[in-house]
């Protein structure tokens, strides 16, 4: 299982640096989007060419020749072109249904099996019949038609009703439209067959007639793919300017892609009020902190408990969004050399990958807004940072930041050959110097990262896997001292640092942090190594010579001590977060059970053997907390068997839940089975049963002399 946990997961110490205050989140969202807004309507002072106030329907002043070569996609021709192609598509019918026909003529048989049933009907007379036929649903009856049906022979009717239901077949099996329904229908008399009376003919038709509907009917979806089929097929309108060509003569009337062609070189001059010309700013600077404070809310909400890292991501992107103000814009060769992956991949290394893609992918708004709506330039600054937070990983090493590099500048020039491969205003001159650029734009992005860690993770504390890869390497200065001072402890960290790695890695911690953590965990107990029982001589305890008030303040100093050491050495807040944590708010019973005895009826406070916490923030913390004191027990009761080993972990597991040690930190009873689990797998391997030799019957025995040995038959040295 991969470190899914990020290093901001980790708690701040209590004793960090003062310099940052408590700050209300929102204060700080509120002052990036004002920071963001300024830095992005406040005018650079760039010189620019000379703009016309010209609409539509003016005569053109003089010729307006274009100020460089460019070339554009005209929406206005390309619109045109599509609305072109739309209204080319035909609307697309369905095959004559055949079950509309059989529908219309069982329709027919039963208005006819109900006129049948009136005619036969002896017992009522003409009126009360035309009465009845009047009740047809399906059919209109007009009076003449009544009293034909009513007065006609029932042999001729019955050749009446035949044409009927023959008429309505052979017009039904034609394609009948919506739009084509009444021509139909005046067909239908020509449809009669010449072996009956015109006055039949007549008869059957006014009914058959009545019985004709579409039987191919529209096909709405099919119409809609025919035009968005139509519609995609129009390539973008490209419209091309050389430098000094004349784009609108003089006198000539203005039109929409006259106006078009003016703004796209940016001669127009911008008649907008004021919040025409700031809404689009406001619009995304808004929408990337809502955006951002939805994201947090959702997957990290403890993430605005966290004044420091705040402030990291929007200092960050205020200092790159102040740099792109005046590197990016109307620029060629600089808007591709700058290096927008930096941003992705310092956020991404210092704090978690995560946060590095959703804040380059805000980031990039910010670039749209920039460069006019570039499509090039912002495809380019959101794949190259894309590709280096991804191909960066961890950053656990130096060379991972070269293949980052390598990678940005390989996304990099694939953007820019499929752009600008085909664009007809650029020699092989500019795409090499754009290609040059994009590789240039990875060798900076990795070095700027690497650089920037060390500076911004010292300003803000933030701990990187590479400070974490440093840190481990056992010639540190306090590691090496905690060799010399206190081995036992020394090995002691050790143990506790593979146990809970291994832990870590089963449930998705932190590995390379809680290793880390682990090494340094104890690293106060080399102020007064002898007073912890991994370092003493057997037999000879300085606790017994002391009270236990004074036995418990060292004990619990050790946590102290080494919150003072880490600091003075620079350690990182995480690291600091495990020292001061490990022991949580748990208390010296020993010690504290000790002074009750000796004291009697005296009053003892329990804070004065109360370890100083704060309790375990974070799942890291927490397992070096239940990995100590599973391997401190262990040691001491030196288990035999697996089911030993598993008492001892479900012990302290359960004390510390009790205990309310793990009531502020994430880990789920899932977790702590899983972690269970582990500790029992490790310690086996801690505590594995060793194999009993059997004694020798002839020992070696010191002899002065070969005849001695041999008188007592002992091996002899060659």
């Amino acid at each position: 299982m991969s470190n899914s946990t990020d290093l901001t997961s980790m708690s701040e110490p209590t004793t960090s640096r003062r310099w940052l205050p408590a700050v209300h989140p929102w204060a700080i969202g509120i002052l990036f989007a004002l920071l963001a807004c300024a830095i992005l309507l406040a005018p650079l002072g760039t010189n620019q060419d000379e703009t016309l106030n010209l609409q539509v329907g003016d005569l053109a002043p003089f010729d307006i020749v274009a100020p460089r070569s460019q070339t554009y996609i005209s929406m206005i021709q390309t619109d045109s072109a599509k609305a072109a192609a739309e209204a080319s598509v035909s609307p697309v019918y369905d095959p004559p249904d055949t079950r509309i026909a059989r529908q219309q003529v069982n329709a027919a048989r039963g208005a006819l099996g109900f006129v049948n049933s009136v005619r036969a009907d002896i017992w009522a007379n003409n009126e009360q019949k035309r009465k009845d036929l009047s009740h047809l649903s399906n059919i209109y009856l007009s009076d003449d038609l009544q009293i034909q049906l009513l007065e006609i022979e029932e042999s001729r009717w019955v050749t009446v009703q035949a044409e009927v239901k023959r008429v309505i077949e052979v017009a039904m099996s034609e394609p009948i439209r919506e739009h084509h329904i009444e021509e139909t229908r005046t067909r239908i008399p020509m449809m009669a067959s010449v072996d009956v009376t015109v006055e039949e003919a007549e008869l059957a038709a006014a009914l058959a007639t009545q019985f004709i509907i579409p039987n191919s009917l529209f096909n709405e979806r099919a119409t809609e793919q025919a035009r968005e089929a139509a519609i995609s097929a129009v390539q973008p309108v490209e419209q091309a300017f050389a430098q000094g060509q004349t784009i609108i003569p003089r006198g000539h009337i203005l039109t929409d892609p006259d106006l078009e062609a003016m703004t796209a070189m940016d001669m127009l001059e911008q008649d907008q009020s004021t919040w025409e010309r700031y809404l689009p700013s406001m619009t995304v600077v808004a929408l990337v902190v809502v955006i951002m404070a939805l994201y947090l809310l959702r997957n990290q909400p403890d993430f605005f408990s966290r004044t420091r890292h705040m402030l990291f991501i929007s200092l960050l992107i205020l200092v790159f969004l102040f740099s792109a103000r005046f590197v990016i814009p109307d620029r060629v060769v600089l808007a591709f050399l700058f290096p927008a992956a930096t941003l992705g991949m310092l956020i991404a290394v210092g704090l978690n990958a995560q946060l590095g893609l959703i804040s380059t992918t805000l980031f990039v708004m910010f670039i749209a807004i920039i460069s006019n709506g570039r499509v090039d330039v912002t495809i380019y600054h959101l794949a190259g940072p894309i590709i280096a937070i991804l191909t960066l990983g961890k950053g656990e090493r130096v060379n991972s930041f070269l293949l980052a590099g390598i990678a940005t500048a390989a996304t990099n020039a694939a953007v820019i050959l499929v752009f600008r491969i085909d664009d007809p205003a650029i020699d092989m001159l500019g795409l090499g110097t754009l290609l040059g650029a994009s590789l240039a734009n990875g060798a900076i992005s990795g070095a700027l990262t690497l650089m920037g860690l060390f500076l911004l993770g010292y300003l803000f504390d933030i701990t990187t896997s590479l400070q974490l890869v440093e840190l481990s390497r056992p010639n540190h200065p306090l590691l090496v001292g905690m060799l010399r001072a206190a081995p036992g402890t020394y090995q002691h960290s050790l143990h506790v640092a593979n146990l809970a790695e291994q832990a870590a890695q089963r449930i998705g911690a932190n590995t390379m942090l809680v290793r880390v953590g682990a090494l340094f965990h104890d690293i106060g107990k080399t102020r007064h190594p002898e007073y912890f029982v991994e370092n003493q001589i057997k037999g000879i305890n300085p606790h017994d010579q002391l009270i236990p008030h004074n036995s418990a303040r060292i004990i619990i100093d050790h946590v102290r001590d080494g919150d003072k050491m880490a600091s003075r050495h620079r350690l990182p807040g995480a690291i600091r977060a495990a020292i001061l944590e490990h022991h949580g708010t748990t208390v010296t019973m020993y010690q504290y059970e000790n002074a009750l005895e000796d004291n009697g009826e005296t009053e003892i406070h329990i804070q004065d053997f109360t370890y100083p916490g704060p309790k375990p923030q974070s799942r890291e913390t927490a397992l070096l907390m239940l990995a100590d004191g599973c391997e401190a027990k262990a040691r001491a009761d030196n288990p035999t068997d697996t089911d030993e080993i598993d008492d001892i972990v479900r012990y302290i597991i359960n004390r510390r839940m009790q205990q309310g040690e793990l009531d502020e930190c994430d880990l789920s009873l899932t977790d702590l089975d899983t972690v269970r689990e582990s500790f029992v797998n490790t310690l086996k391997g801690f505590f594995h049963s060793r194999l009993q030799y059997p004694k020798a019957q002839n020992p070696l025995i010191p002899v002065n002399n070969l005849e001695e040995a041999e008188k007592l038959d002992l091996p002899t040295p060659d």
